[in-house]
């Protein structure tokens, strides 16, 4: 983490969507961006990697999915098998239309909790944790750009922030 950086407020979404392409292209490192509600485009415009969370909720799937049938298996054929209307249970798959059902809610299940899970996980949002929000005017209508100031001249970055749209700027110390 860089131990200066410069906190660039704008008061519209289209304004600091041009101005992260405008850092960007400045070469600029654009260390966060607060915004009050979720900016279309502004991932792409900072260049940020598409996720990887699908790929894990599909594997999450296949784990609730594997759950399911090693559990029906398991209860309605292997331990206590039960002739309920007139149904042979001495095979998971003569059974398995029935079965369809509690293998889907399953596979879901486990799919959705393990997903929050790790979204909470890797956005490191544990409970009771101190909200690392650096200015509260970005809760309601205001948009922060932190740039990391490394070897740059202030008083240059400032200006060039000014020129795409900010309304205010800040020199932050963090230590």
């Amino acid at each position: 983490m860089a131990s200066k950086v410069i906190h660039a407020i704008y008061t519209d979404d289209d304004i600091l969507l041009q101005a992260v392409k405008q850092v960007r292209a400045g070469r600029y490192h654009i260390a966060e961006i607060y915004t009050p509600f979720p900016v279309h485009g502004l991932d792409k415009a900072m260049g940020l990697e598409p996720t990887r969370l699908a790929i894990t909720s599909f594997l999450y799937g296949l784990v609730g999915l594997a759950v399911a049938i090693v559990m029906m298996n398991y209860m309605m054929i292997e331990d206590w098998p039960q002739d309920i209307g007139g149904k042979p249970s001495f095979s998971f798959l003569s059974n398995l239309p029935a079965f369809v059902p509690i293998i889907f809610e399953l596979t879901v299940f486990f799919a959705a909790h393990l997903m929050v899970i790790t979204f909470y996980m890797r956005s490191k949002l544990w409970p009771f944790k101190e909200a690392e929000n650096p200015d509260v005017r970005t809760t309601d209508d205001h948009f922060l750009m932190e740039i990391d100031v490394e070897d740059h001249d202030v008083n240059q970055l400032s200006k060039f922030l000014y020129d795409t749209g900010a309304l205010e700027i800040n020199l932050i110390d963090n230590k």
